[in-house]
């Protein structure tokens, strides 16, 4: 009795999720590509979907600035700490003194120009109307 229950229970799980799960067919490209997760490709078509999920060159620009800036923001303090770190247990010696402030110095320059390209493409875009 708790077999047949068992086979019942577990054959009603897999036919729910049967059902939950499917997917239907996307009559064209367009629909697939805006949402993979529901739909399957069509059949008589080959769908490339655009990986960039931009159209334009200025957004494209600025994934790439957003993109570089969320990295920077992990591992501009991360180079700074490592600076300090050096510094720290230099020890007098010179060398690894020098070689601390100039991963501190390009640590602040390179996260300063990620600032400024920001700045930048808010400024234009502001100029030109864009945004």
């Amino acid at each position: 009795m708790r077999k047949l229950i068992l086979i019942f229970l577990l054959s009603g799980i897999l036919l729910f999720s049967v059902f939950v799960l499917a997917k239907t067919t996307a009559s064209d490209c367009n629909q697939y590509c805006s949402d993979p997760a529901t739909y399957d490709p069509p059949t008589d078509q080959v769908c490339i979907c655009n990986p960039l999920e931009a159209e334009e060159f200025e957004v494209i620009v600025d994934n790439i600035i957003n993109f570089l800036f969320k990295i920077a923001i992990v591992l501009a303090p991360l180079m700074i700490v490592i600076g300090a770190a050096l510094f720290v247990t230099s020890g007098g010696n010179l060398t690894q003194i020098t070689r601390a402030k100039n991963i501190i110095l390009w640590t602040a320059v390179g996260f300063l120009i990620l600032l400024l390209a920001k700045g930048i493409m808010a400024l234009i875009e502001s100029i030109l109307g864009i945004g």
